[in-house]
């Protein structure tokens, strides 16, 4: 479960809170917390929610399962 954990945090490091540079901005367009971003980027053993998941994928537009078939869970 933690490999499954790591990818999901990596991918919305990767793909979406790095490209934006800005850890206000990606926190407010997504409906969570700054501190809950820098999480995302700074700590290797962030367990993220699914609450956290579920707010980033509708600010993507994205269904659940979409989310985890595109990091590949």
């Amino acid at each position: 479960m933690k490999k499954a954990n790591r990818k999901i945090v990596e991918y919305i490091r990767d793909k979406w809170v790095m490209p934006l540079n800005n850890n206000s901005l990606f926190a407010t367009e997504h409906n969570i917390d700054e501190k809950t971003v820098r999480r995302i980027k700074e700590d290797e053993s962030y367990q993220i929610s699914l609450v956290t998941i579920m707010r980033i994928c509708e600010a993507k537009n994205l269904k659940l399962h979409e989310f985890f078939k595109i990091v590949g869970i």
